[in-house]
């Protein structure tokens, strides 16, 4: 592979990205998963991460080629502690060997922000893991303090929805009565170390599992007529700001309103088996293609209308080696080759439903039902991009996503 050539080409694409992306510096962040065996080396991701204007790239480990990879890029990292390491964690010092070893190591040329302790452990049914999980970010955190790394390293884990109890309407969203004994050290916690709440929403799996009674329009960001919340009044025209203000609530119900709320995975595949119902190109293409120009317009959830919230979007690409049903490997936006899976297809002028506000209007749509328990995932999002933004996204993402493929072509 002639590199001189890959990085020629990748310049020019991050030199058109600056002057497409320059307010959607900082708000864009994507999952980098690896679980394939066709994918390009990560020095080759760097620039195909850059042409979409992305900042933050969360990982599920705390792969050293990658870490290096961007070093001294200004890109921002949340690296991954895998539920297999958690028992090894209660351990103080080989906590604190993992954090010189894949932490510390690479500051501060690689810009390492955040710590998740496991992955949707709380609902994989396993005492274990369950038993494991505080004390792990427990002994996290006080290497960081030993290290002098608490204050540019915070330390969280990522649920399921499967944590909730009840989760329509959104005002009444309560945790599982089975997990409040586990889960209020974890919110005290984050209150201590102001650390997020992050959760894994995917309004793909209530649609596959009711599709007769949810609207696909109302999981897509299509316009819809919503449903009200009786209790609140509050209306939603989305399933995915119903889901993130159930858990608001839910927290809300223990006594920890302030905590800010990540979304740690989203997303919709591309592709599916016969039976999942609304796994295609055509979908994909509205859930985040609507989703990334609602984020352009900052808009908040009902409940949090002012609050800019990180969205993680899955995936960056399609994971070949993924178990599960075919949905599993077709979640990426980008091909291995370094094509696009698909354009985003946004624009100014797309119809995208707007009217998430208070109203006193009542509505005769079904309650969504809890969506099942996520599966991994992996692209981040956060809100903090102008409106103006919106108009051109979408005519210019698709470009550079091609030339993003012309800069791996060439490099063979």
């Amino acid at each position: 592979m002639e590199y001189s050539r890959f990085y020629y080409c990748a310049s020019l694409i991050l030199s058109i990205s600056g002057l497409v992306f320059p307010v959607m510096v900082g708000s864009i962040g994507i999952n980098y998963g690896q679980i394939a065996n066709n994918l390009p080396a990560p020095d080759n991701v760097v620039p195909l991460v850059k042409s979409i204007g992305a900042t933050k790239v969360k990982l599920y480990d705390a792969d050293p080629r990658v870490l290096k990879a961007f070093a001294n890029t200004g890109v921002e990292f949340i690296v991954g502690l895998g539920n297999e390491y958690l028992s090894k964690m209660r351990d103080p010092e080989k906590a604190q060997a993992w954090v010189k070893t894949n932490v510390q190591a690479y500051l501060p040329a690689t810009k390492i922000t955040c710590i998740t302790i496991g992955n949707e452990v709380l609902t994989f049914n396993d005492t274990g893991l369950t038993d494991n999980l505080f004390p792990a970010m427990q002994n996290i955190h006080t290497a960081l303090v030993n290290l002098g790394l608490d204050k540019q390293v915070s330390v969280t884990t990522a649920h399921s929805l499967a944590i909730l109890e009840v989760s329509y309407p959104p005002s009444a969203g309560s945790f599982r009565k089975d997990l409040v004994g586990c889960i209020t050290p974890i919110l005290n916690f984050h209150a201590k170390t102001n650390s997020p709440f992050l959760i894994n929403a995917y309004p793909f799996f209530a649609y596959k599992s009711n599709p007769k009674q949810i609207s696909l329009d109302f999981v897509l960001f299509q316009p819809n007529q919503g449903i009200v919340d009786s209790k609140s009044n509050f209306h939603y025209d989305n399933m995915l700001f119903a889901q993130i203000d159930a858990v608001h609530s839910a927290l809300a119900s223990l006594g920890y309103s302030k905590l800010p709320v990540h979304i740690s995975e989203t997303g919709w595949p591309s592709k599916g088996d016969a039976d999942e119902v609304g796994a295609t190109l055509e979908n994909a293409k509205k859930y985040n293609g609507n989703l990334l120009k609602i984020i352009c317009q900052r808009k908040g959830t009902p409940m949090r209308p002012n609050t800019d919230f990180n969205i993680y979007v899955f995936a960056l690409f399609n994971e070949n080696m993924k178990p599960g049903p075919a949905s599993e490997r077709n979640y990426g936006l980008f091909k291995p080759d370094g094509t696009p899976a698909y354009s985003l297809g946004i624009s100014g002028t797309d119809a995208v439903s707007a009217n998430t506000t208070t109203t006193t209007t009542t509505t005769g749509a079904p309650a969504p039902p809890s969506p099942d328990s996520s599966s991994n995932g992996y692209l981040s999002i956060s809100a903090a991009v102008k409106e103006r933004c919106c108009s051109c996204i979408g005519q210019l993402l698709f470009p550079l996503l091609l030339l993003s493929y012309l800069a791996f072509r060439l490099a063979f």
